[in-house]
């Protein structure tokens, strides 16, 4: 049994991780040129019930635990004129520690033998042959026929039209992600409204998630909740930042003043119930089977879809089917739980409420 996987993002490394602790030979698939070509966003926390356990499954526990942003799991509530509404501090005790989502990409590469990803390998299309077996056409020239394939390739998969014709609709909100670097010495104001850790500055719709990260650095996302063709004209720092006037300076800088230019990501979703017939010889993982908008759980739960279905495949050695059977039966349930879980968390968060929903669920209050 051999297991091709299209996608080095978390979901598809920890897939490979596991089927090489279990003797399995797998080859991974991906459109960068190398492991350093883009940066892989920002600061993680990694949840105990699924991101941790899927790192405790691919044995990394250690390796993660070097790599935790200590401190990095304050958080803040703002009012948009930087009033604060609710705040906890990271006391060393949370269970849920905040680490770059590059750093968990590089422990889960160094942990795989060499050669086990190819680079530079954009999957422009994929065709079933026979007995479960298919044939993948890269944007090179270049083919690869598969035994057992999984999509690990995130909202826009090409391996999804194998299983699903569902494709993935706009949610109605897009982040913008901005950079601000050497916050202490050149945007003080900045690094003093975001703190140690994140900042939520919020009205309904509207607002920023800001994170301190190691390195001096502050990552933003300013989400605006506009239909796609507000994006279609250039989106300036200038443009974005006029759609907060009003609001206070120091939280305007923090796109106003980016040493990045700013990056549109528009959400996208597929149905809550997103599932298909059990096909012979693929399956899905991660955003490419269930993206939804970011409730906080998309790599998490990608990385123990990767997790469980390494521990299926190693399970019954003898019968992938069986063990596709088994994984897509809980990934689905889960999937569409999150799913729902992730709605709900994007309304209390930038709903009619905004900001003092999250505020209340910060500091426990009942209103």
């Amino acid at each position: 049994m051999h297991v091709t996987i299209v996608g080095a993002g978390l979901g598809g490394l920890t897939l490979a991780r596991v089927l090489h602790l279990n003797g399995i030979p797998v080859t991974v698939y991906d459109a960068e040129t190398s492991a350093g070509a883009r940066t892989q966003g920002g600061q993680l926390d990694l949840h105990e019930h699924n991101g941790q356990l899927a790192i405790a499954i691919a044995g990394l526990t250690e390796e993660y635990r070097g790599i935790i942003h200590h401190g990095g799991g304050a958080q803040r509530v703002l009012d948009r004129h930087a009033t604060v509404l609710a705040e906890l501090p990271d006391d060393g005790t949370m269970t849920r520690p905040e680490a770059l989502r590059g750093d968990i990409r590089r422990i889960l590469l160094e942990s795989l033998p060499a050669g086990t990803v190819r680079w530079g390998k954009k999957l422009i299309a994929a065709r079933p042959l026979d007995q479960g077996r298919h044939e993948l056409t890269f944007a090179d020239g270049s083919t690869a026929g598969t035994e057992i394939l999984v999509g690990a390739d995130g909202a826009w998969s090409r391996v999804r039209p194998l299983l699903s014709p569902n494709i993935p609709v706009y949610a109605g909100m897009t982040y913008i992600d901005t950079y601000l670097h050497d916050v202490d010495e050149r945007h003080p104001a900045a690094a003093k409204v975001v703190g140690d850790g994140a900042m939520y500055a919020l009205i309904p719709g509207k607002g920023f998630l800001a994170h301190r990260e190691a390195g001096d650095v502050i990552h933003t996302y300013v989400i605006l909740d506009h239909p796609l063709e507000w994006f279609e004209a250039p989106t300036t720092k200038e443009r974005i930042a006029a759609e907060f006037g009003g609001w206070a300076p120091e939280l305007v800088a923090l796109i106003a003043d980016s040493d990045t230019p700013p990056v549109v990501r528009s959400i996208h979703q597929l149905p809550d119930r997103h599932r298909w017939p059990r096909t012979p010889g693929v399956t899905l993982l991660g955003d490419a089977a269930h993206v939804t908008v970011p409730g906080g759980e998309g790599a998490n739960i990608a990385m123990l879809d990767g997790a469980e279905l390494g521990q299926a495949l190693a399970a019954h050695p003898g019968d992938p089917e069986a063990a596709l059977t088994a994984y897509e039966k809980v990934m689905f349930r889960r999937g569409e739980a999150e799913a729902v879980a992730a709605r709900d968390t994007i309304d209390l968060i930038f709903g009619a409420g905004a900001p003092h929903g999250l505020a209340d669920l910060l500091t426990g209050t009942d209103r």
